[in-house]
């Protein structure tokens, strides 16, 4: 009997982590019924963060919020508040990607994410950890600093228009009325390392994922270098690109930025489980250059680098080296295209799970 480990992150927009993780293992045990199977679906900050603090934290309370989406329609989400007073706030059921529709690269915002956080605050909250991934906006944070007491004005005084585009007219940040952080701090879960700017920033990685064309680009840059240069701060830190920026902007507030995936990973007790694994699967829905910066399989790869645990990735797409992995498998792959793999997600993790186990 082997000791089998199912760490997914979720498979963004076609398979929330517990649903791979448990077709996974659907899957492997079609193929191995013997072995005992631990599944603990992950995330790194991004969509699905607040459903793994539910899952370590049976206790955990979820607190139903309406919020100003990124188009200023009303979204009905919310935190999460973890026994010991702790708030679990996630920007991408607030302010996030798969809630535009069409994509609107310079006018949407993180208002939403802002009064998620305020509502936490509001209950009185003593920490908070903030789940940053899978942004819609490259507002750099300035809208959720506005819901939390930030005063953004023009050049006549006026409040400045939400959204990147709104950077453009921005000549005073004055944050003195920002609201204070909880007592135990707020720490920023991200899964990324970009600066604020530049070829690796925010708006020339991430902007074209949200519909931003080149040309875009170059203007969703300079607006934020413009707050940046306003509001102080070092746009080079680790993570400040990340979220659109909103890691700049809440670095701006007072918090500080670590990894999602080791913080999650933490409260599952994830080292625990890796060090007394023979193999432990993880995955993504698109595993390239940028999974070994923070993401959840960087992660599990790391864990299990200290023991004797091997490694294997399941992924919709895999566009990056994968010899860190004891074994591969590709949805698309599989599937025959990436259209019929998203498609019918479940189906393929069911069948990707019970080949890694004939390979096993």
């Amino acid at each position: 009997m082997s000791r089998i480990v199912i760490a997914p992150d979720s498979f963004k927009g076609s398979a929330a982590a517990h649903v791979a993780a448990a077709a996974i293992a659907r899957g492997w045990t079609s193929v191995r019924a013997g072995d005992a199977l631990t599944l603990l679906p992950m995330a790194d900050g991004g969509e699905g963060t607040i459903d793994a603090f539910a899952a370590a934290f049976p206790l955990a309370r979820r607190m139903p919020t309406t919020v100003t989406g990124p188009d200023d329609r009303s979204v009905d989400t919310e935190w999460l508040l973890l026994p010991g007073a702790t708030g679990v706030v996630e920007l991408a059921g607030a302010s996030g990607l798969t809630l535009l529709d069409p994509l609107l690269p310079s006018d949407a915002h993180t208002l939403g994410f802002g009064q998620l956080i305020a509502a936490a605050l509001d209950h009185g909250v003593s920490r908070l950890l903030l789940g940053i991934g899978g942004s819609s906006s490259t507002d750099g944070g300035t809208a959720a600093l506005v819901a939390l007491g930030a005063r953004l004005l023009d050049a006549s005084g006026s409040p400045i228009t939400l959204g990147n585009r709104g950077l453009a007219d921005l000549v005073t940040a004055d944050l003195s009325q920002l609201r204070a952080l909880p007592s135990g701090g707020a720490a920023v879960l991200s899964d990324v390392t970009n600066p604020l700017l530049g070829p690796l920033g925010a708006a020339a990685v991430f902007g074209p994922q949200k519909g931003a064309t080149a040309a875009d680009v170059e203007t969703l840059d300079a607006n934020l270098a413009r707050f940046a240069s306003i509001v102080g701060g070092d746009p080079d830190v680790s993570g400040a690109g990340a979220a659109g920026g909103a890691g700049f902007g809440l670095l701006a507030w007072g918090a500080s930025i670590s990894a999602g995936s080791s913080a999650i990973g933490e409260a599952l007790g994830m080292p625990a489980a890796v060090a007394s694994a023979d193999l432990v699967i993880t995955g993504e829905g698109r595993f390239d250059v940028q999974s070994a910066a923070g993401k959840v399989p960087s992660y599990l790869t790391s864990l299990a680098s200290v023991g004797t645990a091997r490694v294997a990735l399941v992924a919709g797409l895999i566009e990056a080296s994968t010899d860190g992995f004891v074994d591969a498998v590709s949805l698309t792959e599989l599937a025959g295209s990436s259209a019929a793999a998203q498609r019918d997600a479940e189906d393929w993790l069911v069948e990707a799970g019970a080949e890694l186990a004939r390979r096993y």
